[in-house]
């Protein structure tokens, strides 16, 4: 039997590997292969990215349109649910103003999905409520970053993680999340990288090193102002780097001037010997990278952390060369895709600013339109709208708010508050069930377009199987839509013409083709007239904002302390073995088995304490939610600390966490909210969620 392999990008987490899927002569999908020479992933895939076809080949998925009825769904043609939503759209709009509707987009979707949603929320429904899960996962390293260093995003290559002296990873678990990159710190640290980890939680990275800062929950600025106190005052910080490329470096010596590592030994828990340790080892290594995730951003204080991150990187150097900087992991395929389209409430792609007119007439023009000029809603602000009464339509596609947001009890109540939602998914999620009309989605191996890594690098999708049933890519039943409401502005043959049409508007991207793509194996942006060729390294001779800028911050407590009723602390945690919401890789049986459905850490001396074994059920309250699960004792978390994986619908962590924001970016402080714990009845199972509220 001959088969064909077709190239194309793993549709998880934002590393950005490559695969081959094999497809046989009947156009079945058979089997995944890694890309060999790929120039990140060598040759490797995880076990997720080896399971893909079980998320694509599910007989789960949804087929045709969908209409509710009642408390059941029907399938209607693709005629009438575009005639329906372009129906109810428009007398909404006609009634309560463009204001009152929005889209969600997806990280997981293409770049040219994620164009054709920001243009359509703009030009035809006029409006910039455009937003989508980067709000909570990464906004405050666009926010940060773009203060401090005038880009956000990552600044060096994965590449770098072998031409590096040390490695410092803070507030992420790349060997859970981003197997394959954590794969590569394990390989250069047993290869003689130094290594340090920043994480409240024991790691699998943090078990390697001796120099492992076990922190207390929200306390990175003050450890990051100790440790640039003991590097100043050491006169470890780069001078030449300082007085040539930067700003505000005397005025942040002077603010952590008082700030010693025995001053912040209770508000984080790190000695201060440690502490002066690691201000030495980074300071003093030639070349030092810094990589972290959400355990750095999901706080009221995410952007500041984030900031905090970028002074301590300014003060001794280390960005702007090989194996340095700052290096957020983004945790879906294409989050930085997705924020690079601009769907988010406040920039037009490119992070060219909705506020300034020069680009609100650039966008104008272009498109042939006027646009929306209002500011827009992020996606927690369209569900706090919701709630309220004043938000009244919303557009979403291929995310799980439900299982996704915080406080699902809030987020549920809101989207049934609408008066319309369409969802467009491969299956259905939670949020699906709330929705007026589903629209089947094509998968990524359905589809043409490009996804963005989190180094930057844009790399070509290529479509290797028809859709299923009806199934349609989303900027292809976006221009279906538009046309339907009388707009002939999304009006492409293909995916290429999104991509040039983006390209052309996009000043990092304008540069790039899909056939330059394919031929280099991706493309890191900057890539433009002066770059043709991409850009593998941020900031080697220049910041976008000139100088660099030390920016001061200041610890901030959680939102949310422990107290008598709620004695224990909670955290979002993720698995090796699942994703996200867990609407892909929970279809697949040899990933399902290496889980239960639901998790609940917990140290054995609060276990001890609380009368709980290992697998025992419990209960965990918190003061917006209540699920059951089973507690996994173990000394990887600390004493007064749990933490829970967010990927099961059954026992959803979100049912608990708190929607307290980062003023800056509106995060959600997913990482800290105060619970109580309690064994349930031995022998009793815990109940799902669905069960908990009476669900079918």
């Amino acid at each position: 039997m001959c088969a064909d392999l077709v190239k194309t990008i793993c549709p998880f987490c934002g590393v950005g590997c490559g695969m081959c899927l094999k497809i046989n002569e009947q156009g079945q999908l058979l089997s995944v292969e890694p890309q060999q020479n790929h120039p990140i992933s060598q040759g490797k895939l995880c076990e997720k990215g080896w399971s893909t076809p079980y998320a694509i080949n599910t007989n789960e998925r949804i087929t045709q349109p969908l209409k509710r009825i009642n408390k059941n769904f029907y399938p209607i043609s693709w005629q009438e649910a575009l005639t329906t939503i372009a129906c109810e759209l428009t007398s909404i709009i006609d009634e309560s103003g463009s204001q009152t509707v929005g889209i969600i987009s997806s990280a997981r979707a293409s770049n040219e999905d994620n164009y054709a949603a920001q243009k359509f929320a703009r030009a035809v429904l006029k409006t910039n409520n455009i937003d989508h899960c980067a709000r909570i996962c990464h906004s405050p390293t666009v926010a940060g970053l773009k203060q401090s260093l005038g880009s956000g995003a990552m600044t060096n290559s994965a590449k770098d993680i072998f031409d590096t002296d040390l490695i410092l990873v803070f507030g992420a678990d790349p060997t859970e999340n981003h197997s394959i990159l954590g794969g590569h710190i394990m390989q250069a640290h047993a290869q003689g990288t130094e290594l340090i980890v920043v994480d409240p939680r024991v790691t699998r990275l943090a078990k390697l090193t001796s120099m492992h800062l076990q922190l207390k929950l929200g306390s990175n600025i003050a450890l990051i102002n100790a440790l640039l106190h003991v590097i100043i005052k050491e006169q470890w910080f780069d001078k030449n780097f300082i007085s040539s490329r930067t700003q505000g470096f005397e005025q942040l010596a002077l603010h952590v001037k008082d700030i010693t590592p025995e001053s912040v030994e209770s508000i984080t828990g790190v000695s201060a010997e440690l502490i002066r340790t690691t201000a030495k080892a980074y300071s003093q290594a030639k070349r030092a990278m810094i990589f972290y995730g959400m355990g750095i951003t999901q706080y009221v204080s995410g952007t500041n952390n984030v900031i905090s991150l970028a002074n301590l990187a300014l003060s001794c150097g280390h960005i702007g060369k090989v194996g340095t900087g700052v290096n957020p992991l983004r945790g879906q395929n294409n989050v930085q895709g997705a924020c690079d389209m601009g769907c988010l409430p406040n920039v037009f792609p490119g992070y060219q600013a909705v506020a300034e007119l020069e680009s609100q007439e650039k966008f104008s023009n272009a498109w042939g339109a006027k646009i929306a000029q209002q500011p827009g809603l992020t996606s927690l602000g369209m569900t706090k709208a919701a709630q309220s009464g004043h938000f009244h339509a919303l557009l979403l596609f291929g995310e799980d708010p439900v299982v996704t947001d915080p406080d699902q009890n809030h987020v549920k109540s809101s989207l049934k508050n609408l008066d319309l939602l369409v969802v467009a998914e491969l299956t259905m999620t939670e949020t699906a069930k709330l929705a007026d009309i589903i629209l089947p989605a094509a998968s990524f191996a359905e589809k043409d377009g490009t996804f963005t890594n989190c180094e930057r690098r844009v790399q070509k999708v290529n479509q290797a199987l028809a859709p299923l049933g009806e199934a349609k890519g989303d900027w292809q039943w976006l221009q279906a839509l538009a046309k339907q409401m009388g707009s002939q502005l999304l009006n492409w043959q293909n995916s290429e013409e999104v991509f040039n049409e983006m390209a052309s508007l996009t000043p990092d991207y304008q540069a790039m083709t899909y056939q330059k793509i394919s031929d280099n194996s991706g493309l890191q942006w900057p890539c433009t007239f002066d770059a043709p060729e991409g850009t593998s390294i941020l900031h080697q001779q220049s910041f976008p904002i000139g100088r660099a800028r030390f920016i001061r911050v200041n610890h901030v407590d959680i939102d949310e302390p422990i107290d008598d009723l709620f004695p224990l602390l909670l955290t979002t945690n993720r698995l090796h073995f699942h994703y996200g919401c867990g609407s892909m890789t929970r279809k697949s049986p040899l990933l399902e088995r290496e889980t239960p459905p639901g998790l609940l850490f917990i140290n054995p001396i609060d276990a001890h304490a609380l009368d709980i074994t290992h697998q025992a059920p419990v209960s965990i309250k918190s003061r917006r939610g209540y699920v059951e699960t089973r507690a996994m004792l173990s000394d990887d978390v600390p004493v007064g600390l749990v933490a829970m994986p967010y990927h099961f619908k059954e026992a959803p962590s979100n049912q608990l966490t708190n929607t307290a924001q980062d003023p800056v970016t509106k995060m959600p402080e997913l990482k800290a909210c105060a619970v109580a714990v309690t064994p349930l009845a031995k022998g009793q199972p815990p109940k799902t969620i669905q069960q908990l509220q009476g669900e079918q």
